[in-house]
């Protein structure tokens, strides 16, 4: 029997281990994780620091029993030490510090990403955290019940870091937000629409600073202040937010890396060595906004990455279609969703690209409950008039919108094809001549 190895057994490894026992009984699957669990959604952290959520049981959705009633043979809390590339064999070390070797005729690495971790002064100080983890929301959850950190500074803009702002303000404490950037979400939107987000942030009591460089933490024993190239402000926990690296090092010294440290992949998840596959985090994937290859760490992409790699090292040839990126966030009832490039990422990627856009109400004027306005920018490029990104922004549920634009985007579709585009039209929903079609038409 054919035995494939997983290496971690997060989102991309979950959906990767699943689809090979639901699909292919002859194959024996043995799994490494060096967690003491699985399949946490670390999307549902801010939710849960936030109290928007009762705990944290609703955010697993396997675990080992499950895997193991299917057939597959689990090693949990047991580190993967080193792979043998050449004689496909794998030495782990589990918790009892026990050694462990397995061989396998295909492995296929699902080892996630591990948080940046600046080399600044203070990083040993107790309440400096990062988010990452279960066990890290759970740690941070336990600090939160001592009265006496009431102030809390979160470093980084990006989601993560904006959702967290959001989740500690809504859990009592004070809040301040600190990038070396000059605005929030820059990664995913346009500045008007960033704006939008900081705006936000401001008008329900985030701290917001922008454009200034953590130097170091300070404190006698505990974090008391954080110091920026240009000011210094009194906290009693600082959350680290300032991105995520590839998780490569099983693989650093054999495989192929992308030039961010990823391994870089094909559209069936193969890597630079044969019967090697890397799926998630630790992997890169295939942009069509870009027709390029790309890093984009998503848990949409991670399952779908699983799935594609599962089949592939089962003997099913199936290619991933590519991704364009598709996100969104929600942050005190505003929510904004975008997918492909903004126009700056276009511009930095050489296409002659330009943007038409159009804001209105969600419904006709006459429905006159909960009718918010709708913001929306599509970017394509000025010669070939393909799509290249769209942004959306309301206070309405607008999220649907943006699978038509990933969509788009994947096939190619051009700026003049959503002109005249079949658009139903219902007073309870949206407008006959809505913003989608409005954008388009106005397009130059």
């Amino acid at each position: 029997m054919e035995k494939i190895v997983v290496v971690g057994a997060n989102h991309a490894g979950t959906a990767c281990i699943n689809t090979i026992l639901d699909n292919y009984k002859d194959k024996e699957v043995v799994v490494f994780d060096a967690n003491n669990n699985i399949s946490f959604l670390g999307c549902g952290m801010a939710l849960w620091i936030g109290k928007q959520i009762a705990g944290a049981e609703g955010l697993f959705y396997s675990n080992k029993e499950i895997l193991t009633g299917k057939g597959a043979k689990i090693y949990m809390e047991t580190k993967v030490d080193c792979i043998d590339y050449d004689n496909k064999k794998i030495c782990a070390t589990d918790k009892d510090g026990n050694k462990i070797e397995e061989t396998y005729d295909k492995v296929i690495l699902a080892t996630g990403s591990l948080p940046i971790t600046p080399r600044i002064e203070g990083m040993e100080l107790e309440n400096v955290q990062f988010v990452k983890l279960y066990q890290n929301a759970a740690e941070v959850i336990e600090k939160l019940k001592d009265d006496s950190i009431k102030h809390v500074t979160v470093v980084g803009a990006g989601y993560i870091g904006v959702e967290l702002a959001e989740a500690f303000k809504r859990n009592g404490r004070e809040i301040t937000m600190i990038d070396c950037a000059d605005t929030c979400l820059s990664g995913y939107y346009d500045r008007d629409f960033t704006e939008m987000m900081t705006e936000n942030l401001k008008q329900n009591g985030v701290q917001v600073v922008f454009n200034e460089m953590v130097s170091k933490i300070v404190g006698n024993g505990k974090v008391e202040a954080i110091v920026t190239d240009k000011n210094e402000y009194k906290t009693d926990m600082v959350v680290l937010c300032i991105g995520f690296r590839p998780n490569n090092e099983l693989g650093k010294d054999s495989l192929e890396l992308f030039r961010n440290g990823a391994y870089i992949v094909n559209k069936r998840q193969e890597t630079s060595i044969k019967d090697v596959y890397a799926i998630g985090d630790c992997a890169t994937v295939y942009d069509n906004s870009i027709k390029d290859t790309n890093y984009i760490a998503l848990a949409t992409n991670a399952v779908r990455s699983g799935v594609v790699a599962a089949h592939n090292a089962c003997g099913t040839d199936i290619q991933s279609i590519g991704v364009q990126g598709s996100n969104g966030i929600s942050i005190w009832g505003l929510n904004m969703v975008s997918t492909g490039l903004t126009l700056e990422k276009a511009k930095a990627n050489g296409y002659d690209a330009i943007t038409t856009e159009f804001e209105d109400l969600q419904k006709p004027a006459f429905i006159e409950h909960k009718n918010e306005k709708v913001k929306l920018r599509i970017v394509y490029d000025k010669n070939t008039r393909v799509i290249l990104g769209a942004q959306m922004a309301s206070r309405e549920d607008i999220s649907m919108g943006i699978h038509m634009f990933s969509l788009a985007i994947q096939e190619g579709v051009t700026i003049d094809k959503l002109k005249l585009l079949d658009i139903f039209f219902l007073p309870h929903f949206n407008q006959p001549y809505n913003y989608i079609t409005m954008a388009a038409l106005t397009a130059k």
